[in-house]
């Protein structure tokens, strides 16, 4: 064993001990992921910021408990079991205060059907607000311990954005376990199909389990100081488990075709990690700047999935580059032990015709070229055209996950007609010298202000100081402490407005409320020049995302297809080449986009994903996302494929010549690798988390599309097409002696 061959096995030793290291904090990671979406600089944001330094309100963060059972609010004994529940609420450290019929005599808490509710704030001071729903829960099932001897029916449930975060959480780590159980033995199977050898199999599967746990396990880290969302989990393990899987597969695939002609193991896994290795770093740094274009973008969400996908290529390509040919040089020929006696045969046959059967195919497709692109060019444009369709506002349809008990205690609100308690609009009101609490000039114009929105056909509830006051702002004095806390700042100049949406009223009509309300301003508003306005709450934050994802995704795109075209340039040195890639890409996109309005935005076969009807539109983080992802896996395959073209040039055929032999060479491994992706990807689709099947949905469609039409009848078509204008200025500058960057198995 030669001084190379000693540093590479110190080298794959190394990443070893790193990631056996990392492996125990990836199972910790999950509790440091955030569930809530926070925008940096937004004005949602700022609201509850606000009501917390200003106000001091203890109702920044909040929940709703929901109870059922009990006798009516407004009667004797239903207030005697309300002080029970109250009192028990109270003793919990970090319950900061509570609200209910009995501190605040009105007809909002005698909800239809004799149900009431609790409003109940919360501050943490040892981690985030959420820590403390589990203790919640443990305190409702106390209660209903204690008072179901006298009321059978009682059931106390806990809803509100909080709780209901918190039960996303859970569904997120379901969809990821369940996502597993599924694509492990299906990747496992086409592994063994691709291979006939267990072991050769069960690399890949390896490497793609140690990249999502390092990825894991580094992003826990990072969520330390940084908010990361809960995506992280279901996007580091669905990459994880494509490019982990993917890159290992081309390293495997590469040694397997050396070993067959050189029996020694060593010089095998060089030949393999020299052929290979280049390719998966341009692979990986395709895949890796769309990823990186998703940082830029200022949502929490986003932005996380952005640092998910850096983390997997990264350690994806790291593994593959080190670990996999360390391992396969002391594995030698044995990387074919555990041969799976039928299909091992069946597989030897079929590998002898594999290739003269890609060949043929290659050979057709440059007789034909014209007729190849109409033929599979004019589908692909038609449901491209599709996603001109593409709507990014709220899905409609009960999308969240209907086995919680949040999302439970959110159908009895809807029945009650209470449900516009968690879907409040928080608008905080303040003038620029007047104090609202001392002046009639500040009162009546927070009075102007809460009349106006009353008014609105769309309001069921408003609700402010003005309004529990009842008379003018003598009537302040009879407010309790902690009401005048929730609702009037300190300074007297600004007053919180709650406005209760009507039941009947949807989130996106919600959203729209919101943005007239800011282009209306606060000054026309209150009648008061100078006044401002900042809205907060579920439909403010829902209207700041759409905002931000629209302003950011043509940035996003820009960047995603600058960086792709100089990290193609800078590997092909070929003009035609790099934009031919970018535009096919564009095509592929576009098409998964078309698929995704079809499917799930207009209801056609949306059932077999377990959703009963059309969403009508589309979540605004899915299709950044997904450009973002598509854009660098489909590259994958174009820099399989266009590299080994490249490499025949170099060696002396002609472009006629160099096409067939190039799918010959890399049509099985993309096929392979493409199959692979979809299994990994559809599994997604299958869970209760409608963003992720939408997502999942999408990337399975677009690596269906690009492996298949794209790259295997389009690609080469124009290759064809182009002839010797695919390598200028610099493709073939060099001759057979230049450098070897290419894929295949």
């Amino acid at each position: 064993m030669n001084l190379v061959h000693v540093r590479r096995f110190w080298l794959a030793g190394v990443v070893l001990a790193a990631v056996l290291a990392l492996l125990p904090f990836s199972f910790h990671a999950e509790r440091h992921l955030e569930t809530a979406t926070r925008i940096d600089g937004s004005e949602a944001g700022k609201v509850p910021q606000e009501l917390a330094t200003r106000f001091h309100s203890p109702f920044v963060d909040r929940v709703v408990l929901v109870i059922q059972g009990l006798p009516p609010a407004d009667s004797e004994e239903g207030e005697q079991a309300l002080a029970t529940i109250e009192e028990k609420l109270k003793e919990e450290p970090g319950v900061s205060g509570v609200v209910s019929r009995l501190d605040f005599r009105d007809s909002i808490f005698l909800g239809k059907g004799g149900g009431t509710f609790i409003l109940v704030g919360l501050a943490s001071t040892d981690g985030p607000v959420e820590a403390l729903v589990p203790k919640l829960h443990a305190i409702e099932n106390s209660l209903q311990d204690q008072l179901r001897g006298r009321y059978p029916a009682l059931k106390l449930e806990l809803t509100g954005e909080t709780p209901l975060n918190f039960d996303i959480r859970k569904a997120s780590a379901d969809d990821v376990h369940h996502a597993e159980s599924l694509v492990i033995p299906g990747t496992l199977a086409l592994l063994l199909v691709a291979f006939g050898s267990l072991v050769a199999a069960l690399i890949p599967v390896a490497v793609g389990q140690f990249a999502i746990a390092t990825a894991l396990a580094i992003a826990g880290f990072l969520a330390l100081r940084w908010h990361l969302s809960i995506l992280v989990q279901n996007l580091s393990t669905m990459l994880g488990l494509g490019l982990g899987i993917d890159y290992a597969l081309l390293m495997v695939s590469r040694f397997r075709e050396a070993i067959a002609s050189e029996q020694n193991g060593f010089k095998a896994s060089a030949i393999a990690a020299r052929q290979a290795g280049r390719t998966l770093l341009i692979s990986a740094s395709t895949v890796a700047i769309g990823f990186v274009a998703l940082m830029t973008v200022p949502i929490s969400e986003v932005r996380s999935i952005g640092i998910a996908g850096v983390l997997v290529a990264g350690m994806s390509v790291l593994l593959a580059n080190t670990l996999v040919p360390a391992l396969l040089a002391a594995l030698g020929p044995r990387i074919n032990a555990g041969r799976v006696p039928f299909i091992a045969s069946w597989d030897e046959h079929r590998a002898a015709r594999k290739e003269d059967r890609w060949r043929r195919w290659g050979k057709v497709i440059v007789a034909r070229p014209w007729t190849a692109i109409f033929l599979a060019g004019v589908p692909l444009l038609l449901l491209a055209s599709q996603a001109a369709r593409l709507d990014t506002s709220v899905p409609r349809g009960d999308w969240l996950p209907s086995a919680a008990e949040s999302v439970r205690a959110l159908h009895t609100l809807e029945k009650m007609d209470r449900v516009g308690i968690v879907y409040s609009l928080r608008a905080i009101v303040e003038l620029p010298v007047d104090s609202i609490a001392q002046t009639d000039t500040g009162w009546n114009a927070l009075d102007r202000f809460t009349k106006r929105l009353a008014s609105d056909p769309r309001s069921d509830r408003v609700i402010s100081i003005t309004t529990m006051a009842e008379s003018d702002r003598s009537g302040l004095v009879n407010l309790p402490r902690e009401t005048r806390r929730a609702f009037l700042s300190r300074d007297g100049r600004a007053a919180l407005v709650e406005v209760l949406p009507g039941t009947s009223v949807s989130l996106n009509d919600q959203v729209n409320w919101v943005r007239e309300l800011r282009t209306t301003g606060a000054a026309a508003l209150t009648g008061m020049p100078g006044a401002t306005l900042r809205i907060g709450g579920i439909p403010a934050l829902t209207a700041d995302y759409q905002q931000i994802v629209r302003e950011r995704f043509a940035s996003v795109m820009a960047l995603v297809v600058g960086g792709t075209l100089l990290a193609l340039l800078g590997g092909f040195r070929s003009l035609f080449a790099a934009v031919k890639a970018i535009a096919l890409n564009l095509l592929s996109v576009a098409a998964s986009f078309g698929a995704l309005v079809l499917v799930f935005q207009d209801g056609h076969g949306i059932r077999f994903f377990g959703v009963p009807e059309g969403t009508v539109s589309i979540f605004p983080i899915v299709p950044i996302v997904a450009f973002a992802i598509v854009f660098g896996l489909s590259m994958d395959y174009e820099v399989f494929l266009v590299a080994r073209v490249l490499e025949e040039r170099r060696r002396g055929l002609s472009e006629e010549d160099a096409i067939p032999e190039g799918l010959a060479k890399t049509a099985g491994l993309i096929t392979s690798a493409a199959a692979i992706m979809i299994v990994v990807f559809a599994a997604f689709t299958f869970g209760s988390f409608l963003v992720i099947k939408m997502l999942g949905f999408t990337l399975a469609i677009a690596v269906l599309i690009d492996a298949t039409l794209v790259r295997i009848v389009i690609g080469p078509a124009l290759l064809r097409v182009a002839g010797d204008w695919n390598w200028w200025p610099g493709g073939l500058a060099d001759g057979p002696s230049a450098p070897v960057i290419t894929g295949g198995e």
